[in-house]
């Protein structure tokens, strides 16, 4: 079995949902693999499903001051924040290929960076049973929201590496009092190369989803024509 890795850089929120949305219809369809989306977000707040809009802390003058938008979304959680320095992936993926476990995939998805942190920077991470993550000691390093559209998920993870956590103390992260995040940057006292980190998380998916992963640049979608498939 083989999946697309798909490379997209920065780009907006929004614009990324609809791409998903238009991908899920064709994997619903079977015309295309399962796809695994990695991306940075501009600075960015989404609330899931079930999240409390009080643990947003900020009010909304306040977010456009430090040019943060806000998004309500269909994936499983509380409020989480994505901005540059995080490695976002969102999982456009047939649950029919992973005996329809959801709870299977999210561990498949905690292990990729458990293995990644322990083999690459030899720091010790865990997941947590109480909260889908990864987590290093009692600090967050990795959040996971997921929505199934007919056994296929959409939205995903996302991992912080060079993030700026101070934007973190503008939301209750994930609905959870008392717990702080983390990043790899802060674990390790020094920024890391984005490009890299990203390469080390396509290295590991392939590992622990015992995979061929394809992987594309940006120019992908459209060369495929995947948008005006019909």
């Amino acid at each position: 079995m083989s999946i697309e890795i798909v490379q997209l850089g920065k780009i907006d929120y929004d614009e990324s949902l609809k791409l998903q949305k238009r991908l899920v219809e064709l994997k619903q369809a079977k015309l295309v693999n399962d796809i695994l989306l990695l991306l940075e977000h501009p600075p960015t707040i989404t609330y899931g499903r079930g999240a409390n809009v009080n643990n947003v802390l900020a009010t909304k003058q306040q977010l456009e001051m430090v040019g943060i938008k806000t998004y309500f979304t269909e994936r499983g959680g509380d409020v989480t924040y994505h901005g540059p320095g995080q490695i976002i992936g969102y999982t456009i993926f047939d649950l029919n290929n992973y005996e329809k476990d959801i709870r299977g995939f999210i561990r498949k998805l905690e292990c990729v960076f458990v293995q990644l942190l322990d083999s690459r920077y030899k720091i010790s991470a865990s997941s947590n049973p109480s909260y889908p993550g990864v987590w290093v000691q009692d600090e967050k390093i990795l959040s996971i929201g997921l929505a199934i559209k007919r056994y296929v998920t959409m939205h995903g993870f996302a991992f912080n590496v060079n993030t700026n956590l101070d934007h973190f103390s503008l939301i209750v992260p994930c609905g959870i009092i008392g717990k702080r995040v983390t990043s790899l940057s802060r674990q390790l006292g020094y920024t890391l190369d984005l490009s890299i980190i990203a390469q080390q998380t396509v290295q590991e998916f392939c590992k622990v989803f015992d995979v061929e992963c394809i992987v594309h640049g940006k120019n992908w979608i459209s060369e495929m024509n995947l948008l005006n498939i019909t």
